[in-house]
């Protein structure tokens, strides 16, 4: 799924606006409408940027999927695309990590505070090993259909 900027975000871009960190806006200035946020992750790690940033900027409709009928249920999903794609090639543990570190954030935000302490461990988890340790609390608090797409970040 291909992101692109959005009108807020093209706005807070323009107008220096606090709203978006020296990372994010590395990061924004590369969502093109023809990548993926795993192309530019990949494309801005050595900047520092992480799956964390490019979450807020997807949470906060600072860029989204450039089909006309996107949502951010859609955004959630976006690995699934590229995991297909990639499905015959090897997909490193840090590749994986990064997929799932995206899905795996955004889910346990939405739990909203019932799973805070459980974003808390999320986003302290600093390997692939350690979300995979996590996976079965993430599957428990949000249900079954919610955990598919981080299954199968997970699994590739």
């Amino acid at each position: 799924m291909a992101l692109t900027k959005s009108d807020k975000g093209l706005h807070a871009f323009k107008t220096r606006s606090n709203e978006l960190s020296v990372r994010q806006r590395s990061a924004f200035i590369m969502f093109d409408g023809k990548r993926s946020a795993s192309e530019v992750l990949a494309a801005t790690a050595t900047l520092g940027v992480t799956a964390e940033d490019i979450a807020s900027l997807i949470k906060a409709g600072m860029v989204t999927d450039s089909t006309p009928q996107a949502s951010f249920d859609k955004t959630v999903a976006f690995t699934n695309a590229s995991a297909s794609k990639d499905s015959e090639k090897t997909v490193s543990s840090q590749d994986r990590y990064q997929r799932a570190y995206l899905i795996a954030t955004q889910l346990t935000a939405g739990l909203g505070l019932r799973g805070f302490r459980l974003n808390l461990a999320v986003e302290s988890a600093n390997s692939y090993e350690k979300l995979l340790e996590l996976a079965p609390k993430i599957r428990e608090a949000v249900g079954e259909e919610k955990f598919k797409d981080l299954g199968l970040a997970l699994s590739e």
